[in-house]
């Protein structure tokens, strides 16, 4: 009977300590699955603002993208219209320096014609006692002249005022389109170096 009261005793002993180690087990089992869910969570959050932080320079590199290609399509506008300025710049002072020209070569020749016709109408009023020609010197051929050589120095006046106006919008156009184009080349490289660096930062997040 004794034996009997002692196998019992020994069980309830050991069913006890098996239940103690199946409670410490279920309770470790617990802890470990709300762990692991808290790990979980905490991962599934950095894993989101990961995505977000991708998300915003994968934008953040499509702008810089857009303004560079903008400002490369300007650049590129600028330097069409400062071609195009010279082009038309050099045809104006080829026009202009031939008109000048001309009208200084005319203007020679008409005061030629105006030395030799007064010495011959003066030789010719000496002579005749008083020969004018065919008409008096403001309405006859000298005076003709005169008003042909007074059109030729205004023209060559004008056309060298045109010339001196035209040059010092040009200069000023190429000095501002030039610095302007500088600075957008500026920012074009600077908006370059942005984009570079923003996509090592994705490369390495990704």
């Amino acid at each position: 009977m004794a034996k009997v009261k002692q196998m019992i005793s020994d069980l309830i002993e050991r069913l006890e300590k098996q239940a103690s180690e199946e409670a410490e087990h279920h309770g470790w089992c617990n802890k470990q699955m709300h762990d692991n869910k808290l790990t979980r969570e905490e991962l599934q959050s950095s894993v989101e603002q990961l995505q977000a932080k991708i998300d915003e320079l994968a934008a953040s590199i499509a702008k810089l993208g857009e303004d560079v290609a903008g400002l490369e399509n300007e650049i590129k506008e600028l330097n069409d219209a400062r071609s195009k300025a010279t082009a038309q710049r050099e045809e104006e002072h080829k026009e202009n320096t031939e008109t000048i020209k001309d009208a200084k070569e005319a203007q020679a020749a008409v005061q030629k014609a105006l030395e030799v016709l007064k010495g011959f109408y003066d030789k010719a009023a000496s002579a005749d006692g008083g020969y004018s020609g065919q008409q008096s010197e403001s309405t006859g051929v000298l005076g003709m002249l005169e008003v042909i050589d007074s059109d030729f120095a205004r023209l060559e006046s004008e056309t060298t005022a045109d010339e001196e106006a035209a040059s010092t919008a040009y200069n000023k156009f190429m000095l501002e389109s030039g610095g302007c184009g500088y600075h957008k080349g500026a920012e074009v490289c600077g908006s370059i170096a942005d984009k570079t660096d923003l996509i090592k930062k994705k490369t390495k997040l990704s």
